[in-house]
């Protein structure tokens, strides 16, 4: 396992830090020296997003991925027409910031079958693929802990995610594994390598599981500060072939009220650490 010694691979989701406007986050992530910035959609409203990732580039920050696509469930086939369109968007959106990569976070809808859904995300994916393909943007899908099956998304596990991506079968579709959405999963290693083998590992995301947790969507912990085994994880995607960005992505309403200065250095430490 290759040590930690700077910040070269270091990315922060602008979502982790979501009080500042995406001009103080590249500003803020430049002057400490952080490498990579994944783009959150909601950060570039009213943005322009062509000059965005000018500014985010001229800060010597690289553009690690753009999050989020995906949300392609729906028992009404006008909705699911609508999410189509939308991720052809993102797509668009993506391209002129020169992201690489797009985050699915696939959806589900409470009215139909987990099994419904997840092949509504198949077909979705497969409509979007030729647009993502001709704007040589990779496409990652993420699979999201058991409690967002009934509404987030129906891809709960690596195996769902890797038995996706084969089903596919497209260089532009792989995975971005979460620690905070896999870490309980008993077959998480053996899934690991089997994506590596696959070539499918796009995207590695770390934050903790607090044992302590009052809200299981916006209550996530610094890296060391819960119960997720992030080195253990960390050094399985790196025997499987991952040399890529390690992304800071917390959602934290405790963390989102405190000086986001201090906080950022308090990321940068723990991800030493972890």
């Amino acid at each position: 396992m290759s040590e930690l010694k700077d910040y070269a691979r270091l990315c922060v989701h602008t979502i982790t830090t979501k009080p500042w406007s995406i001009e103080s986050a590249i500003q803020e992530y430049a002057l400490q020296g952080i490498s990579g910035i994944t783009v959150w959609r909601n950060a570039l409203e009213n943005k322009n997003i062509q000059h965005t990732g000018h500014l985010i580039r001229e800060q010597g920050l690289e553009i690690v991925s753009f999050c989020r696509g995906g949300f392609f469930p729906s028992t009404e086939l006008s909705k699911r027409k609508q999410a189509i369109d939308d991720n052809k968007r993102v797509i668009d959106e993506a391209a002129v910031l020169g992201a690489p990569l797009i985050v699915l976070v696939c959806g589900a809808d409470p009215g139909q079958s987990l099994q419904d859904s997840r092949n509504q995300i198949r077909d979705g994916i497969l409509e979007i693929l030729p647009h993502a393909q001709s704007a040589g943007i990779k496409l990652a899908i993420e699979p999201l802990h058991p409690m967002y099956a009934g509404d987030r998304s129906a891809i709960n596990t690596l195996k769902q995610a890797n038995d996706m991506a084969s089903e596919i079968n497209s260089g532009y579709v792989g995975i971005a594994l979460d620690v905070y959405h896999v870490w309980w999963d008993p077959d998480l290693e053996n899934e690991i390598q089997r994506c590596g083998s696959m070539d499918k590992l796009f995207a590695f995301h770390i934050c903790d599981w607090k044992l302590n947790t009052t809200d299981l969507l916006n209550d996530r912990g610094l890296m060391g500060e819960g119960c997720i085994p992030i080195r253990h994880i960390r050094s399985q995607v790196e025997e499987a072939g991952f040399n890529g960005f390690i992304e800071v992505e917390i959602f934290s309403t405790i963390y989102w009220s405190q000086d986001q200065k201090e906080y950022l250095s308090k990321i940068k430490q723990a991800y030493l650490h972890c």
